[in-house]
């Protein structure tokens, strides 16, 4: 096989590579919770698919220069010290290889990459994981005379930052029953912010005009490339994930049974709640959900006749999945309201 067209096959293979990288390491990090903690496997993923994915993009922005992709050496040198800094990386995109064509939405792009101090930490920190920082247990263990950081403790007081600088998030801290939905508000906003990291590298494939090869490469980055700003932070990336695929599902298939109690059980009350009549931020990927309340503290949700628990209280007594562990509601999204509107019903019952 001709040369140029191995490098071109091997340079697709990587492209892909590095959005499956991503997509998993978006659904692992969303896959963390209070009982599954583990930071190492979404910081793992997350690195290597950014390296992967800006070094594809400086190999097809200077093979457009130059008709021939660039050697080793140079590209390794677009990362700095060691090839691996993804702040050096995304740098040598910006000042080489970036271009806004007097178009608003990459200006939007090249502010976010230039300016965004929350997005410089975030990428920083994953950068640092990538390069020393998964080896910082050993390091502490053989008294490195170089320690690298710890890049989960800074992320976690990155979180904290994300807590305390939101006032109605920061008052639910107290509030077991919220503590799974505070850390869900956390885990929306930086993905949000890494969306966008990620949407800002691929646009320069299409409308960038980053090169001829990179148009023709750019379909196995159209998810990011066509990710609308309503949609930043909507996705469930879990669903590509082992691990949420392998969980059982506590779902109820509603009865006829289930319809009588709801319509004749004096102690249940019910309301359809739909997106067009809901003044907030809808949480459902619905637009139509049924609220109910069950012997006045039992919060349930109906979604195509499943059921599916609002708040803890209905999770523990019906063994409901709970609906952002479901997927049928938007992680970091609050369902707040509709279980205080629920409870609300629930007061119409009498003693």
């Amino acid at each position: 096989m001709e040369e140029a067209i191995l490098k071109d096959l091997h340079l697709h293979d990587e492209l892909q590579s590095s959005v499956k990288l991503i997509k998993l390491g978006f659904g692992e990090f969303q896959n963390l919770n209070l009982i599954n903690n583990f930071y190492y496997l979404p910081f793992q993923l997350l690195s290597s698919g950014f390296e992967r994915l800006m070094k594809c993009h400086i190999c097809l922005g200077y093979h457009e220069q130059n008709n021939e992709y660039p050697n080793d050496k140079y590209l390794k040198g677009c990362g700095g010290k060691g090839g691996h800094d993804l702040l050096e990386l995304k740098k040598s995109i910006l000042e080489s290889y970036f271009s806004t064509k007097n178009i608003l939405l990459l200006h939007e792009d090249f502010n976010l990459l230039t300016n965004d101090d929350n997005l410089e930490t975030l990428i920083y920190l994953l950068s640092e994981f990538g390069k020393y920082s998964r080896y910082y247990n050993l390091d502490i263990v053989t008294s490195a005379e170089k320690s690298s950081i710890n890049v989960q403790q800074l992320w976690g007081e990155y979180e904290s930052n994300l807590i305390t600088s939101n006032t109605e998030t920061l008052e639910k801290l107290g509030n077991l029953e919220a503590t799974e939905e505070v850390l869900g508000y956390t885990k929306r906003q930086i993905l949000i912010k890494l969306e966008k990291f990620t949407r800002a590298i691929c646009r320069q494939f299409t409308i960038g005009q980053l090169g001829k090869k990179a148009l023709q490469y750019s379909p196995a980055l159209y998810d990011f490339i066509l990710l609308k700003d309503e949609d930043l932070g909507n996705q469930n990336y879990r669903l590509q994930t082992t691990t949420y695929q392998k969980k059982e599902q506590k779902v109820h298939q509603r009865t006829l049974v289930d319809e009588l109690q709801r319509t004749c059980n004096p102690r249940y009350r019910y309301a359809i709640v739909r997106k067009e009549d809901f003044d907030g931020d809808w949480p459902f990927y619905h637009n139509e959900v049924t609220i109910e309340c069950r012997e006045k503290y039992w919060c349930v949700v109906t979604i195509e006749a499943k059921d599916y628990a609002l708040n803890g209280a209905a999770a523990g007594r019906y063994k409901l999945e709970s609906v952002h562990d479901a997927g049928i509601a938007i992680l970091g999204k609050s369902v707040e309201p509709f279980i205080q509107m629920a409870l609300q019903l629930g007061e119409e019952i009498l003693c």
